[in-house]
């Protein structure tokens, strides 16, 4: 109990820190990168509606639902960014718990695309979908932080720290590995295993836990389903079923070959790929906007990310400077794992690409991980770099 109120004391409520410093030390680039990335998304959610149904303006189509995701995201940015972020960390615990019951809900009443080896991720309400892990990234990340903030300079060193941290994770991990879920099962493991190296945990722990996560490889296989295993083998071997689990790979390659240079044009690919509003949305992208329309969302991501990073090692608290390590780390990794499987180099591990891939929950977290951080720079005490 007294971890989980730890510095309520000294919340300062709603309003940002007075005066020309808060001002100064709004990161504007950070806001400016998510903003053209969202539009880039918004692009492809209209050139996805137009090929599917013809009709991008109807009120069930791709665009306007993400137009309709992205005033909920902006509202939840703007809340994250105004509230006090010390209140986040007090209600971190209890944020903790309803990660978990959301989860389980997705277990009991989760529904797929219906396709062999769908995921049922979503929950229904009132006509719109939920995808619960999507906003599970967010909250662990914040669980996270508040637990490895609380740790001293020695018990960081602790093995016991990256146990305990490690039995933190387990059980919204198993409920993602439920559903079954294993691309957001690897982001959770990524942002721990980030936000471990950053809070100064001990290498020689962290490269005992590698190398258990590797010695327990064959009982990860021997538990997978078998539509995973045939992607893995597909990569080793691409040419092995280009109609059957190389279908999609195939495919997006064939995409991307096509797009070439300058790309077609915006509505103008005729590539068909499974999932491409989703996760084979880059196939799309380069296939319509070409080289040139990718490398830009690629320099988008790298600043974004550099600009998370930025925030977070400016931070004079250590619960900031976790959070935002937590946000650059799930957010380089969905971006290499989501273009690395489209080119080639990763299986399909169903892992959206931020900001691109169609979904309002995806959008949303992210929002209100961005705002978090954002009302941490506003409360810092004094302007850094």
């Amino acid at each position: 109990m007294k971890t989980l109120f730890r510095g309520t004391e000294t919340l300062q409520g709603w309003a940002p820190k007075a005066g020309s410093d808060a001002r100064r030390n709004y990161d504007y680039q950070l806001t400016i990168y998510a903003v053209l990335l969202t539009i880039f998304g918004l692009a492809m959610a209209y050139s996805n509606s137009v090929g599917s149904t013809q009709q991008a303006l109807t009120t069930s189509s791709p665009f306007v639902r993400t137009l309709m995701w992205g005033v909920v995201a902006a509202v939840v940015f703007g809340l994250t960014t105004s509230f006090d972020y010390k209140w986040v960390r007090s209600f971190a615990w209890p944020l903790y718990l309803i990660n978990l019951v959301l989860l389980i809900a997705t277990l009991r009443l989760g529904q797929g695309t219906g396709e062999a080896g769908s995921a049922a991720r979503w929950v229904v309400i009132a006509g719109f979908q939920f995808q619960f892990s999507e906003l599970a990234k967010i909250a662990m990340i914040v669980v996270f932080a508040t637990f490895l903030s609380s740790r001293d300079n020695v018990t960081i060193k602790s093995p016991w720290t990256i146990i305990g941290a490690l039995l933190v994770m387990v059980p919204p991990w198993v409920l993602v590995m439920m559903q079954p879920d294993l691309g957001t099962s690897l982001v959770l493991v990524a942002i721990l295993a980030g936000m471990l190296f950053m809070s100064g945990a001990s290498l020689f722990w962290m490269g005992m836990l590698i190398s258990a996560v590797i010695a327990a490889v064959p009982f990860v296989w021997a538990g997978m389903r078998d539509y995973q295993k045939a992607r893995i083998l597909t990569l080793l071997d691409p040419g092995s079923d280009p109609k059957g689990a190389g279908y999609q790979l195939h495919q997006a390659e064939t995409a991307i070959r096509a797009g070439g240079f300058g790309g077609k044009g915006l509505t103008n690919g005729n590539v068909a790929m499974p999932v491409q509003s989703t996760d084979f949305v880059w196939g799309v992208l380069a296939e319509e906007l070409g080289f040139i329309g990718a490398l830009v969302v690629m320099i988008l991501f790298a600043l974004l990310v550099w600009r998370l990073l930025t925030c977070a090692w400016r931070s004079t608290d250590t619960f900031a400077m976790l959070v935002g390590t937590g946000i650059a780390t799930m957010i380089a990794f969905q971006v290499l794992v989501n273009i690395g499987m489209v080119v080639g180099f990763m299986p399909v591990t169903g892992i959206p690409l931020p900001f691109i891939s169609y979904g309002g929950a995806s959008l949303v977290s992210l929002a209100a991980g961005i705002g978090t951080l954002q009302s941490t720079n506003l409360r810092r005490e004094r302007p850094e770099w």
